[in-house]
């Protein structure tokens, strides 16, 4: 037996009213040696039907002043509360929904403690807890198989605790299941500001760190400095044309021919000096020189270091009428005969020696270009475009990627930080990490899946906004359709994804929508709220209305692996194992500072 609180008096489909006894508005109760809490605003209630209990939660509460009752000798309004039926008991425990709704008179209990964790822990790990329940102030286990098996959302304001909630979550998984875990899933963090670096999340035995700079020179005797491609996957038509943000009608199918230039001779030492003297003697004797090829053709010379053909041709000029190139007073004809006089000796000292991956790219590049222009396949200013992405991305882009057949072993734990890195690397980079170990995954996993792929995306607004006005439409739908291809058709290849975010607006709406569980820490903007309301199912309407008030470290967590809505206190890490995201400290700061200047 529990407590008796009261009775239903009226039933309006699943809305329920409940007159309730002056006692129960206590805070808390005993009875038997059990602790109850009494009747509050979200608190759980039984209502016995026949051998079955009706559990409800409580939704509102108010005094009917047209009725009075005689209490101790004092007249006393009627006080009801408004509840929602959640589920039931029966033999078999917990089942979640509305089967049975309770009639008119039937009697309301408080529920235990014990009982109403089991509401919460029927499908759930025990031991598997990153805090406790706010109100009821139990811990609830999270039923981690079927958490860690979907795409989770983490959404909150800054400063609401949504980076320790993303770490508490993956150090629980880390520490308790690390035996089951290793060899069988990776864990990949796309770390924007460099909140995992240090001791968070796993040891540094199961973890691999990447700190990429484009500040500075990476250390190139350091294997972390900066992120490895093998050759194939960088000379790949994909990896180009998001590196480079090639257009799909005219720049990539020129991309795809510098790549099948590459594939189809690359192997064959010389072939790329051969191809570039060739390329210079059809520029010269061609039927109508194209006065662009003389300013590739340089590029190509400073790009090999040849710096007697740079003198070569700096001294040449081209002629409107005509159409020629005049080189040291020497017409330069189609018929090839002063070219073989006065430039060929020169051009054939051209040698390429020590070029790499990405000094080459630039080579072909422009080789395919004079090549294209010779032939008239395309027009050189729907190309040039592409030309100075290239030759301008190349510089970061070596600081960061190394391209090299000799891969490292990947542990259980790869975090990518990009925090030293420049707003044109963090825009390209994260979409070529995740392409890059979807298709790895997607190409070797069997089916069904017998590997994981967890990606982690902290700060996501940074890559999976539709909001963006830094960058072109046509580059913008293009990043957005390889993440949503991911999140759409990932989980089929056992590939996860976990995104936080301040501002789950700007992330795109298709996005959001195929996430499966949620854990929404405070937001405030309505836009965002609306985005909530309109996207998660499983949110009630009085769990959704405590997300604007929530305190920091409080979370509502819902979706497909949770019978009901949760509110949790997320509990603090460690100091050592927080991210490197909390608030600075201005007393300690300041008293720091005050004490060095007096002394």
């Amino acid at each position: 037996m529990s407590i008796r609180v009261g009775e239903v008096i009226a039933v309006h489909g699943t809305k329920l009213v409940l007159k309730i006894d002056e006692q129960s508005s206590k805070e808390t109760l005993f009875y038997e040696g059990e602790r109850y809490k009494g009747v509050s605003i979200r608190e759980y209630l039984s209502i016995q039907r026949g051998f079955r209990d009706i559990i409800c939660m409580v939704e509102g509460e108010f005094l009917d002043e047209s009725r009075t009752e005689l209490h101790d000798g004092r007249q006393t309004f009627v006080r009801k509360v408004e509840a929602r039926p959640i589920g039931y008991f029966d033999r078999s425990g917990f089942t979640q929904g509305i089967k049975y709704l309770p009639m008119i008179q039937d009697a309301a209990y408080l529920l235990p403690e014990e009982k109403i964790r089991s509401i919460f822990d029927r499908r759930a790990d025990g031991d598997f807890r990153i805090g406790i329940m706010l109100k009821e102030e139990i811990a609830a286990g999270l039923p981690w198989k079927r958490l860690f098996n979907s795409h989770i959302g983490i959404f909150g304001n800054t400063g609401s605790g949504k980076s320790n909630t993303l770490a508490k979550l993956y150090t629980v998984l880390l520490d308790q299941k690390l035996p089951l875990i290793t060899g069988k899933s990776r864990f990949i963090i796309l770390d924007f500001n460099g909140e995992y670096g240090g001791e968070q999340l796993a040891a540094a035995d199961h973890k691999t760190v990447y700190q990429l700079s484009t500040l500075t020179n990476p250390d190139l005797d350091a294997p972390t400095s900066r992120f490895p491609l093998a050759p194939d996957e960088f000379w790949e038509l994909e990896t180009m044309s998001l590196l480079f943000q090639a257009t799909p009608n005219t720049q990539r199918p020129f991309l795809n021919r510098v790549i099948t230039g590459k594939q189809r001779f690359g192997s064959n030492p010389g072939s790329l000096t051969t191809y570039a003297k060739r390329m210079f003697q059809r520029s010269f004797c061609a039927g109508e020189v194209k006065t662009a090829t003389l300013d590739l053709m340089r590029t190509v010379a400073r790009r090999m270091r040849n710096q007697q053909v740079q003198d070569l041709l700096a001294d040449v000029t081209w002629f409107r009428n005509g159409a020629r190139f005049m080189c040291r007073g020497a017409w330069i004809d189609p018929d090839g005969r002063n070219y073989e006089e006065h430039i060929a000796p020169i051009i054939d000292t051209l040698d390429i020696q020590d070029l790499d991956e990405f000094d080459e790219l630039v080579l072909r590049v422009n080789l395919q270009l004079i090549s294209d222009l010779n032939a008239g396949y395309v027009q050189f200013e729907h190309i040039q475009p592409l030309l100075k992405r290239v030759e301008s991305s190349l510089t970061s882009l070596r600081k960061v990627l190394s391209i090299s057949d000799d891969i490292p072993p990947e542990r259980l734990l790869t975090v990518i930080s990009m925090r030293r890195c420049n707003n044109e690397v963090k825009k390209v980079l994260p979409l070529l990490f995740a392409k890059h170990y979807y298709n790895n995954h997607k190409a070797t996993v069997a089916t069904p899946p017998d590997r994981t792929v967890h990606l982690i995306i902290d700060e996501a607004h940074n890559i999976l906004s539709d909001q963006s006005s830094r960058e072109s439409e046509t580059w913008k739908d293009y990043r957005l359709e390889q993440f949503e291809e991911i999140i759409k058709e990932g989980r089929k290849f056992g590939m996860f994804i976990t995104i936080a975010s301040q501002r789950p607006a700007d992330i795109s709406s298709t996005i959001v929508s195929q996430l499966h569980n949620f854990f929404i820490h405070r937001l405030v903007n309505d836009r965002d709220l609306y985005l909530i309301d309109n996207t998660i199912s499983t949110l009630d309407a009085l769990s959704r209305s405590l997300i604007p008030g929530l305190s920091q470290g409080c979370c509502v967590v819902t979706g497909t692996a949770f019978e009901l809505p949760m509110v949790i206190q997320v509990d603090r890490l460690p100091n050592g194992k927080q991210p490197a995201s909390e608030d600075v400290d201005l007393d300690k700061l300041w008293s720091d500072a005050l004490v060095v200047g007096a002394e």
